[in-house]
């Protein structure tokens, strides 16, 4: 499924316009991002978390070369499912 097509499932089923579908949908998203940029998480009961992990330095390999060279430290979001998200993916 891709945004369009999320956009308009929100839509039919909330009886809003595509645009006001897609206007909320995007509005939730930039809250997202706002959160973990500000190294917050976001929790959604039943669906999962979003949050911020660190990763350290380390030495990587480069598969063309096979030459080592050093991946400096970063930061990332993650998402951990809910047991409730898994366990309807899983069919239980």
């Amino acid at each position: 499924m891709n945004k369009k097509e999320l956009v308009a499932a929100i839509a039919d089923e909330a009886a809003l316009t595509k645009e006001k579908a897609g206007e909320v949908i995007d509005s939730l998203f930039v809250h997202i991002e706002k959160s973990l940029k500000a190294h917050e998480e976001v929790r959604i009961p039943g669906f999962g978390t979003f949050k911020v992990s660190h990763r350290a330095a380390r030495t990587g390999l480069n598969p063309q070369t096979k030459a080592q060279i050093q991946l400096p430290a970063t930061t990332v979001p993650r998402f951990t499912a809910a047991k409730n998200l898994k366990e309807a993916i899983a069919g239980k």
